[in-house]
């Protein structure tokens, strides 16, 4: 059964299209320099990125974070 979110912006949105929203609007030199872990810093690719963020709750947290800031503009 598919129950609504509506408490929850993110709901249906993949991490994927956050990171690469993300990218596109800041680059990875800034977004290493607003988050600062290491794949988005050194030799930063979405892969590994998305690695990192999948095992690591409060660096999506803060991911989640700045996407969420970077729509209300």
């Amino acid at each position: 059964m598919n129950k609504e979110q509506p408490n929850n912006p993110l709901h249906g949105i993949k991490l994927a299209d956050i990171l690469e929203h993300l990218v596109n609007v800041y680059g990875w030199e800034e977004l290493g320099v607003r988050i600062n872990i290491r794949s988005f810093n050194y030799e930063p690719s979405i892969k590994s990125s998305l690695k990192f963020l999948r095992r690591t709750p409060w660096a999506r947290d803060k991911v989640e974070r700045l996407y969420l800031r970077s729509v209300n503009k």
